[in-house]
């Protein structure tokens, strides 16, 4: 816009000013629009002012060897054909217009010098101010001011076929605009950058997306040869095999079930550090079963809505991430059948992300779906996943023994709590392989003890061997209590004989333990310290605690006599209770299981009757006999004795049943009655058939009323009728 204020013809006449002048153009380009900004800015100005007028000398403005040499060439060029009076001209009649002078006479050097001289069109600016204030001492530096720099690389704006030309005005100009603006405003824009994903931080809680692995997780064999070919195989046909031999028909999904403290989590945080996988951890609680949507404005609460916004983080992300729903006994059957489509080829899924739905793909891509549950709900019922979710998931227990991996789950239990106790603790930075040779030698293996590659002294191995035979102990007995545990939690509540086992022998359990044994505890104190920490555990279940407790105590041999006396009661309580019950709590549906059950008794009474036998109608006789003399005694005693004033209390029984119970009794004693008339018949061919015995009956009964008759009598006479 300064350029185009005027121009040249081609006989040094002034022009109107022309966007549209090539001239003018080529100016433009030549000065630049930073270099005239330089030019006029008055910080410059004024700070280099200041630097002249603090000169001892008179001042004197500095002129370049470039400017020196454009103004010798142009004043040339104007003493031809008039064109100084027309410079001057114009320069007079915008007198006490400084800005105005300068504008015009920067237009007339810069066009000429664009067409002429373009190597020095860069100095037109100095030779412009020379021509409006041409009174002012000026002195020539011969100093080089302009550099070219080549062979560069880069899409910069000012590189022209990898070349950059550097003015040493220009280049000051340039810095100082940057520091005074451009850094300023950078330095601002990073902080609001990092505000901004601080708190996106803070909502989305992305630290947590770093794998954490406990210090404590022991990379032991069960881990080395069971969980890994296993869990490996699925997540290979998720996120695809190292190597030629990847998939690209991912899908599928891991299920892990088993009881709290077998190192779910930790197995997986490890995993998803050593895979280089984002983790997305849900919390199943905080969900709940009330939430059947992936859409957190459709969640109850703040936390239930953050840990959907999670769900929806994680695929949103896509790639090279781990999400893992954790305690999924909490979350409803609806929200968990979502996840289906992720265990096929198609591997898309509804979501929403940032208010609006969104379908996340996730085919081809290094995603993981792992969920975590416990057999038991937090009512204390067993947990049940949708069938669909079962069929296409791979399930494992890491609580129960897989396939032929008894002895390493048997021995992970020992291996899990070496950092525990503080004996065995420095085990865990030595050889792998001496733990298992002092295992060993705790077992009688003296030949172990030259294989050991530390250095351990007589007493330490003393000390490690003692508490590793304590160890032992814990470790058998925990393994019953997890094996009761398991298979109490795979029984249906109808088939159940005695009341569920609710404590657990997971490696938590044998973490605690562990820490509590010394080497100078003997057999009876370890076992009491299991039995103890079960007391205390027991106490904390919402329903069930002391069966739990007897149920651990009589798995270890330990019921008293009073306890098994009371685990027998409760047993038997616990089987009328599901005898009544019948699993449901409808009135109709009580009676008709009673009936039912009625009937059956009465079946297996009539097969019972059916079976040969001896005739019992002697021993019977034998002790209606001995029963008739009991009853003669009584009564002669009681006539001896005041007849005691009876008050016949007046009972009045109210009972209205609903309709639909006279049918079902109804119904049901019409079944009872085609039961009983067999039996009853079946009963007369023992007794009725044997005419001797129905004499005797017969004249036991007459006795029996005569002397009954003979009592009312007595009582009348006395008291009246």
């Amino acid at each position: 816009a300064v350029t185009g204020e005027a121009g040249i013809d081609a006989d040094g006449e002034a022009t109107e000013p022309r966007e549209d002048d090539d001239t003018v153009l080529v100016a433009s380009e030549a000065t630049g629009d930073e270099t005239t900004a330089a030019t006029e800015s008055g910080h410059d100005a004024a700070a280099y002012l200041a630097e002249e007028l603090a000169l001892a000398a008179p001042p004197a403005f500095v002129r370049s060897a470039e400017a020196a040499a454009l103004a010798d060439a142009f004043a040339a060029w104007l003493a031809q054909g008039g064109r100084e009076r027309a410079l001057g001209d114009g320069l007079d009649a915008l007198a006490g217009q400084a800005e105005a002078r300068h504008a015009l006479a920067l237009a007339w050097v810069a066009a000429w010098a664009g067409r002429e001289r373009p190597e020095l069109a860069a100095a037109a600016p100095e030779v412009a101010a020379a021509l409006v204030a041409p009174g002012l001492a000026r002195t020539t530096v011969s100093a080089r001011t302009v550099l070219t720099v080549d062979g560069l690389l880069g899409s910069h704006a000012r590189l022209r076929d990898g070349r950059i030309e550097l003015r040493l005005d220009e280049v000051s100009a340039r810095l100082g605009a940057w520091e005074r603006a451009r850094v300023p405003e950078f330095r601002a824009w990073q902080r609001a950058k990092q505000e901004l994903v601080r708190a996106e931080e803070e909502r989305l809680r992305l630290s947590e997306l770093r794998p954490e692995v406990l210090t404590s997780f022991v990379r032991n064999r069960l881990v080395d040869e069971v969980f890994l070919p296993l869990i490996g195989d699925n997540l290979a046909k998720q996120i695809g095999a190292a190597g030629g031999g990847g998939r690209t028909d991912r899908q599928g999904m891991l299920l892990l079930l088993s009881p709290p403290g077998y190192g779910k989590t930790t197995l997986m945080e490890w995993l998803a550090a050593t895979l280089g996988l984002a983790l997305v951890k849900v919390n199943g609680p905080a969900i709940g079963h009330a939430v059947t949507s992936l859409d957190p404005a459709e969640a109850g609460n703040a936390a239930a809505r953050r840990e959907v916004e999670r769900i929806n983080l994680a695929l949103a992300m896509g790639d090279n991430v781990m999400l893992y729903l954790d305690d999924i006994q909490h979350l409803g059957s609806e929200l968990l059948q979502k996840f289906i489509p992720l265990c096929d080829g198609t591997r898309r899924i509804e979501g929403v992300w940032e208010g609006r739905p969104r379908t996340a793909d996730l085919r081809g891509k290094r995603f993981a779906v792992v969920m975590a549950g416990n057999p038991y709900t937090e009512t204390g019922e067993r947990f049940r996943l949708p069938d669909m979710l079962a069929n296409r998931a791979d399930v494992y227990n890491l609580g129960d023994i897989i396939g032929g991996a008894r002895a390493q789950f048997e021995l992970s239990y020992l291996e899990n709590c070496l950092v525990a106790n503080p004996v065995l603790a420095p085990l865990a930075g030595r050889p792998p392989a001496d733990f298992h040779r002092l295992l060993r030698l705790a077992e009688g293996d003296e030949g172990a003890r030259a294989e050991l590659e530390h250095p351990y002294t007589a007493t330490e191995v003393g000390e490690i061997t003692a508490v590793l035979r304590h160890l032992r102990i814990i470790q058998g007995m925990l393994l019953l209590v997890n094996q009761a545990y398991i298979a109490s939690s795979q029984q249906a509540e109808g088939d159940r004989t005695e009341p569920p086992c609710k404590v657990q022998g997971s490696y938590r359990t044998m973490g605690k333990l562990a820490a509590k044994v010394v080497p100078a505890m003997n057999p009876d104190e370890v076992r009491q310290l299991v039995v103890d920490l079960y007391r205390q555990e027991s106490q904390t279940l919402t329903s069930g605690a002391e069966a739990s407790f007897l149920k651990a105590k009589g798995l270890f041999g330990l019921l008293t006599a009073e306890e098994s006396a009371r685990w027998e009661e409760l047993c038997r309580g616990f089987r009328r209770r599901q005898e009544l019950m019948g699993g449901k709590d409808d009135p109709a549906s009580l009676a008709v299981v009673q009936l039912a059950k009625l009937a059956e008794g009465l079946e297996r009474l009539r097969g019972h009757l059916a079976l040969p036998r001896p005739d019992p109608v002697p021993e019977a006789l034998a002790g209606l006999a001995a029963a008739v003399e009991r009853a003669g005694t009584a009564l002669a005693a009681a006539r001896a004795e005041p007849a005691p004033t009876v008050i016949e209390p007046k009972v009045e029984i109210i009972n209205t049943l609903p309709a639909y119970y006279a049918k079902l009794y109804e119904h049901h004693l019409k079944v009872v009655e085609t039961s009983l008339v067999p039996v009853l018949e079946l009963l007369g061919r023992f007794t009725g058939t044997q005419a001797q015995t129905r004499g005797e009956l017969r004249a036991v009964l007459a006795r029996n009323r005569q002397a009954g008759r003979i009592e009312l009598d007595r009582r009348e006479a006395q008291d009246g009728p």
